[in-house]
């Protein structure tokens, strides 16, 4: 038999790992650990082009665009995770970042079977999420050859999205469909085939990268501190006051007015303790700068 998948790299059997069924429970997971570190490097390897990616991103958010990921399996929920983390971590419309997955949302939790197996049905799915010529479209794949996501990726190119493709294999159909490839080659995994480990820790990782660099460049953070996140629980409330704390070193019954004043707006309650602005002044300089508090701050007096 010598079907395709064979000769990918990630399809290949482990040399390191194939007596991993006789070891203990702590041997075998120092086997996974050490492969895992191997995870990093390769993605460290890549760092140019996924910078390359997220600012392909970035002019997309400035243009009123949006992102998409499209995957199957492992890959899907892994970009439906990194879609549903960023409004709650920085602030975003539920549409801006989205996650599309083979099977629609009941394949987050249950196989579909076939679903990836269709190019159609990836195309069908771009048609119905509205992508359009503003966006950019990540196809992730570990085998680089998935129908549903290359018929997701190549209906995107149609309608004129940035097409960008992410696998764990070299010189795969993707290449076909995209601008830019991202292919983190992360060897044999410890289980043969078991693509969720480090082929999917390696797109966790990238696509923590891409959303949290787009997010700092378009003005979501200030130092290193989630500023536009949405304090909609008792939780996110403490940490909202605890991060204007953090930037701005007031007591807390200044905090407390600050936050209060502005609403429940942490920039805007940042901006007012560091300038001695009101709330609508700080507003105000929010906007002229784009939402940027560092920029905001340092705005010279009229």
């Amino acid at each position: 038999m010598n079907h395709i998948l064979s000769r990918l790299i990630t399809e290949q059997a482990n040399t390191k790992t194939q007596n991993i069924d006789e070891l203990s429970s702590e041997q075998m997971m120092y086997l996974i650990n050490e492969e895992d570190q191997l995870v990093a490097a390769s993605v460290k390897e890549i760092i140019p082009k996924i910078a390359q990616a997220a600012d392909f991103i970035v002019d997309a958010f400035r243009r009123g665009g949006k992102l998409f990921y499209v995957g199957a399996g492992t890959s899907g929920r892994i970009g439906i995770l990194d879609a549903s983390e960023c409004p709650p971590t920085y602030g975003t419309d539920p549409s801006m970042v989205q996650g599309i997955i083979a099977g629609g949302f009941q394949a987050v939790k249950d196989p579909v079977e076939g679903a990836e197996d269709s190019d159609a049905l990836g195309a069908r799915d771009i048609d119905l999420h509205g992508v359009s010529k503003e966006d950019v479209v990540i196809g992730i794949a570990a085998s680089g050859r998935t129908p549903y996501v290359l018929g997701a990726m190549r209906r995107s190119r149609q309608i004129g999205a940035t097409v960008i493709g992410l696998c764990n294999n070299q010189g795969t159909p993707m290449t076909e469909h995209a601008q830019l490839m991202l292919e983190a080659i992360v060897g044999p995994e410890v289980i043969l085939g078991s693509t969720r480990m480090k082929a999917g820790t390696a797109q966790k990782l990238i696509l923590n990268m891409l959303t949290t660099t787009a997010m700092i460049r378009m003005g979501k953070v200030y130092q290193n501190l989630m500023v536009d996140l949405n304090p909609s629980n008792e939780k996110l409330v403490y940490r909202a006051k605890r991060i204007i704390r953090l930037a701005t070193d007031a007591p807390e019954e200044q905090v407390d007015l600050a936050f209060s004043e502005a609403e429940g707006h942490v920039k805007t309650a940042i901006v007012m303790l560091l300038t001695g602005a009101n709330a609508v002044e700080a507003r105000r300089r929010l906007e002229q700068h784009q939402g940027f508090v560092r920029r905001a701050v340092m705005e010279a007096p009229h």
